[in-house]
């Protein structure tokens, strides 16, 4: 999977681009999980200023990126969940 999302990648920017692409592409959103005791709801997987992918969690009217390796998946995770365990395999 690591070699499917930086296939042409030249540096670590291009290949986190890479990463958000393949997340984007086969996380499936939206779904339910638990920050911090509260229930949210991940709509949107987006890309912050400063290259990390972050999922975009709503809570009412309430919307708050979080990293998504910091992201507590749901039992059981969504279908594409694991691109974002590439992801983490990649950066470690």
């Amino acid at each position: 999977m690591v070699a499917e999302a930086t296939v042409d990648c030249y540096d670590d920017s291009e290949c986190v681009m890479g990463f958000y692409t393949m997340i984007g592409d086969q996380l499936e959103v939206p779904f339910q999980t638990c920050v911090l005791g509260v229930g949210v709801t991940v709509s949107d997987i987006d890309l912050s200023d400063g290259d990390q992918i972050v999922a975009i969690c709503a809570r009412g009217r309430w919307r708050q990126p979080i990293a998504v390796l910091d992201l507590p998946l749901p039992a059981p995770p969504p279908t594409g969940a694991e691109w974002i365990e590439a992801y983490r395999h990649w950066l470690t």
